[in-house]
């Protein structure tokens, strides 16, 4: 906490005692940065003032908002708890950790976050940087990836935490983790802990924290279809449980490997039920590869002439599919493609 008084790293959120502008800020943060994750923050606090505002939007304004964000799963819990925070608290955001952690999408870590930084109360926070500062000053190999490992490394937050001045002491872990105990190259020789770390004197910085899962990629191949009526577009909705669930698309076909043109043509036929009588025209528009966490998404763009029999979704105009809530790809080919 010394180290933090002599540390000056301003953020919107930083500045702010209001539990709802937490709660956003740690929604947004969440799996983002900070650099990125401050623009949505500034959009939706400037879209949605108050806790009134986010529950009475469209679940699509809001899903647009936060296009380009990713795991989108975040934008619709965020929307469905302010619905609960107008319906079973009257529209005032909940003052008690209980309540706070019964909201949707918000766990253990978001729930301590906003009780000990909006109320002080005594919650310690374990996020990405509090485990890497905790495994390397005690010098622990505990797995931080466990179900064994969250619980010690909860515990022992827990006992360290300054409970009258919480908010002061999460704030600085978080920040000695983000600033001085890097991933990369921390500033050992700067530290001012260097002389208590159990992991400098072990020589074991580098090695910890440690993860026991290794991240596993798998591809996807989407294949998506550019069609056009007149001055329309046609779009659909993801639904389903799977990536980007209620966001638009343009119509897409996923094959288990990259396709040629003629077996495109042949899952459209399929897929659209036509007849080999049925002349439509594909033509290959562009490709583009988006990495998710857990996928990599093989992206193709075709354009197809339209065929009355075609009609898998809305048609939309140009202007209207770039203010719905879109996946990142559909709106980067929009924006290089289409334009």
């Amino acid at each position: 906490m010394s180290w933090h008084g002599d540390i000056d790293r301003k953020m919107p959120w930083k500045e702010t005692k209001d539990p709802y502008k937490i709660w956003i800020s740690e929604i947004v943060l969440q799996q983002t940065r900070v650099a990125q994750g401050t623009a949505y923050y500034n959009r939706l606090i400037e879209a949605f003032p108050t806790v009134h505002d986010l529950a009475e939007a469209s679940e699509d304004k809001v899903l647009s908002l936060w296009k380009g964000l990713g795991y989108y799963a975040r934008a619709r819990n965020l929307h469905h708890a302010a619905k609960q925070i107008v319906t079973d608290h009257k529209g005032v955001f909940p003052t008690t950790y209980e309540d706070i952690i019964s909201l949707k999408g918000v766990g253990v870590y978001t729930a301590a976050a906003i009780a000990s930084f909006a109320y002080n109360q005594p919650y310690a926070v374990v996020d990405g940087n509090v485990y890497r500062v905790l495994s390397r000053y005690f010098n622990l190999a505990t797995p931080i990836d466990t179900t064994s490992g969250k619980r010690e490394y909860a515990t022992l937050a827990q006992d360290n935490l300054v409970d009258k001045k919480a908010s002061d002491y999460n704030q600085a872990i978080m920040d000695f983790g983000a600033l001085q105990c890097t991933p990369v190259s921390p500033s050992c020789e700067t530290c001012v802990l260097r002389e208590s770390c159990g992991s400098y004197a072990q020589g074991t910085v580098d090695l910890l924290p440690i993860k026991e899962k290794k991240l596993t990629i798998k591809s996807r191949y989407f294949n998506y279809l550019y069609i056009r009526k007149g001055d329309k577009i046609l779009m659909n909705k993801r639904v389903g449980k799977d990536i980007w669930q209620g966001l638009y698309q343009l119509p897409m076909i996923e094959t288990h490997k990259r396709s040629s043109k003629t077996e495109i043509m042949d899952a459209i036929r399929e897929n659209f039920g036509l007849s080999d009588q049925d002349k439509p025209r594909i033509k290959k528009l562009w490709y583009h590869e988006q990495r998710l966490t857990h996928r990599l998404i093989h992206g193709s763009f075709y354009e197809l002439t339209w065929h009355e029999n075609i009609s898998d979704g809305e048609w939309v105009s140009l202007d209207a599919c770039r203010h719905k809530g879109i996946p990142k790809i559909i709106d980067l080919f929009f924006k290089e493609v289409i334009s």
